[in-house]
């Protein structure tokens, strides 16, 4: 289990960062960071296109982060939104993506920042949030490729990228065309790692590519043509074979 970050008591839960980086806040205060209210009354919120409306950016450009409620999908939503079975803090899923983000920041791996983490317990469930800073000038893949078709440079750059990643362990629950980020130097960061984890070299790795798969296709099927057929994919695979 991958630790790190400081453990923050506040008035009604538990923040955990790294004070030097989150500037130390007074306990009072901690929890106003993660209120989408606190935001917007400072004229410093925007939401985030995509996803199930609860993420934002947050901050001044200076600042430039990111705000995510955690929200569950399918059919469990029906039941509850946003409350997760409380089974111990070291299984929060915002503390366990914040310890990842930090995990692989610290290799060099292109992903954002982590700044501070967020739960609140109630009984048996608890809510929970994350904040990290924004990645700057890029765009993802899907709205890269609605707008234009892509060099061959750029999908084996994809490649390499998530080879990479799989080189370090590293299992992403939902590699998709949404979660990977271009930016003009064909770099490529990679975001939303909740429910990621460190694994041994296996299956998974393959199963990443297939998610990868199924999101490209099911996207390009309301685009032109030439967005995504055999010929991206098969460069992508050539660049994560060469990664």
């Amino acid at each position: 289990m991958i630790k790190g970050g400081q453990r923050i008591a506040t008035a009604t839960g538990v923040m955990l960062a790294d004070p030097n980086g989150l500037g130390n806040p007074q306990q009072s205060a901690a929890e106003s960071l993660f209120d989408p209210n606190y935001w917007s009354a400072r004229r410093e919120l925007k939401p985030v296109s995509g996803g199930r409306g609860s993420a934002w950016f947050v901050g001044p450009a200076t600042q430039a982060w990111v705000l995510r409620h955690y929200r569950r999908g399918g059919f469990i939503a029906r039941l509850s939104q946003d409350k997760y079975f409380w089974s111990g803090e070291d299984r929060v899923r915002a503390f366990a993506e914040w310890r990842l983000l930090d995990y692989l920041v610290q290799r060099g791996l292109r992903v954002p920042k982590p700044v501070a983490a967020f739960y609140r317990r109630s009984g048996m469930t608890y809510r929970c949030d994350l904040i990290t800073h924004r990645v700057p000038d890029t765009q993802s893949l899907s709205a890269a490729l609605a707008a234009s078709p892509l060099p061959e440079s750029t999908w084996w750059a994809i490649g390499a990228a998530i080879a990479r990643f799989h080189g370090h362990g590293i299992d992403h629950a939902d590699l998709n065309a949404h979660n990977i980020l271009l930016d003009g130097n064909q770099d490529i960061s990679v975001i939303d790692f909740d429910r990621g984890r460190l694994r041994a070299p296996g299956r998974w790795t393959s199963r990443n590519l297939r998610r990868l798969h199924r999101s490209l296709a099911k996207l390009s099927m309301s685009l032109p043509p030439d967005r995504f057929t055999p010929a991206e994919w098969k460069r992508l695979l050539a660049g994560y074979e060469a990664g």
